[in-house]
């Protein structure tokens, strides 16, 4: 028997290779000759480089970069050096935990230090990239990266401007001649759950700018800004990406990533799965497992678990999922490809031991022993 075991992580319990692992345990004490693949799960937000480093066997990588407000700050990132890959959180650089409440105002931030972590990279021999953008502090739709990788941006008088948000007002002029010629031989990836265009009354500013401190003032002068760059960077480039589904996530900067990078921007999901490979390991698994903390009718909306069983079912897998608990409408899940799911629990028990790391390991080893105990007892049946 062949299994592929991916499940997402159970937030304040067990991350994701901890449940696979327990899992595990349970399917090999009923199949002990099975081949069980274990594969890491993560969204693209907190927690994926940490699960696709311990997944694919990568570093950690620490450097002091530039924060939001100007000032250092430590920040992490992941290499997978057999696969030439870097896998990133611009939060860590550019997030807005950075920022203190009272300081927060995206006039006076920054995406520079992600530029930073790029070029980092790019020097450990780095040519694909992975890159969370979720949770940022900024809307200076990507000025700041784009500088630290040697864009320079001009205003009307022909003065160099600076790397906040309050200066994307004032470009003039764009200048690529400073790029690295081999950030054109790169591949980015770019984990982007929103589908925001740039400007407009869905754009960056409008949507993300309050929760980031701006005024509706602030609002109106850094959505103005955006669409000047927009220009600005269709007369440079020849491309107007500004209301591609995706451009303001990150206060612009995915829109920066698509025009001055290359790079394609896509559910964080759809690109873990790609990057460990979960379609091939499953082409010719006979089960595939995976769940998350709680299985809902959320979850059949396009979370981890669905499509880690849609390409399951694609492959002709059975599919099980395993849960620490389950809501009402779980049953929707069903719809989506996880032929059956069962949550760990064993007992009524509170909240912290339910969710303590070791209780749960047991209950999940426990739980998968069982599920494959009866997979085991219908093969005899039949």
């Amino acid at each position: 028997m062949k299994v592929v075991v991916a499940i997402d992580s159970f937030k304040g319990s067990l991350t994701s290779l901890e449940a696979g692992y327990a899992a595990k345990q349970g399917i090999l004490a009923v199949y002990p000759d099975a081949q069980v693949q274990v594969l890491p799960v993560a969204d693209g937000g907190e927690g994926t480089v940490e699960a696709l480093i311990c997944g694919l066997g990568g570093d950690t990588v620490e450097l002091t970069v530039t924060g939001p407000l100007g000032t250092a700050v430590q920040a992490k990132y992941g290499v997978i050096p057999a696969r030439r890959l870097a896998v990133m959180e611009m939060a860590q650089s550019s997030g807005l935990t950075l920022v203190p409440e009272e300081k927060r105002n995206p006039l006076h931030t920054t995406t520079f230090g992600l530029g930073e972590m790029i070029q980092d990279a790019v020097g450990r021999g780095c040519r694909e990239f992975i890159i969370g953008i979720g949770g940022s502090a900024t809307n200076d739709a990507g000025i700041g990266m784009l500088q630290a990788l040697g864009v320079r941006f001009y205003d009307a008088a022909g003065k160099s401007i600076g790397i906040y948000g309050r200066d994307v007002e004032q470009i003039a002029k764009v200048d690529l001649s400073g790029m690295p010629e081999v950030l054109s031989k790169c591949v980015f990836h770019i984990a982007c759950d929103v589908n925001n265009p740039l400007c407009g009354p869905q754009g960056a500013s409008a949507v993300f700018g309050p929760q980031k401190g701006a005024t509706p003032e602030i609002v109106a002068r850094l959505d103005a800004a955006l669409s000047n760059f927009a220009r600005c960077t269709q007369q440079t480039l020849g491309e107007d990406y500004s209301r591609l589904p995706g451009a303001g996530a990150a206060g612009g900067l995915g829109f920066a990533l698509r025009s001055y990078l290359g790079a394609q921007l896509r559910p964080g999901i759809e690109i873990v799965l790609d990057a460990v490979e979960l379609a091939r390991y499953a082409q010719d698994a006979d089960v595939v497992v995976t769940g998350e903390g709680r299985m809902d009718f959320q979850t059949a909306m396009g979370k981890a678990p669905c499509g880690i069983a849609a390409i399951g079912k694609r492959c002709g897998a059975l599919v099980i999922g395993l849960c620490g608990s389950a809501g009402e409408e779980a049953e929707a899940c069903n719809a989506q490809g996880i032929d059956a799911f069962f949550p760990i629990l064993r007992a009524p028990q509170t909240l912290e031991s339910a969710m303590d790391p070791a209780h749960a390991k047991q209950n999940m080893e426990k739980t998968a022993r069982q599920v494959f105990s009866l997979l085991a007892a219908c093969k005899r049946i039949r």
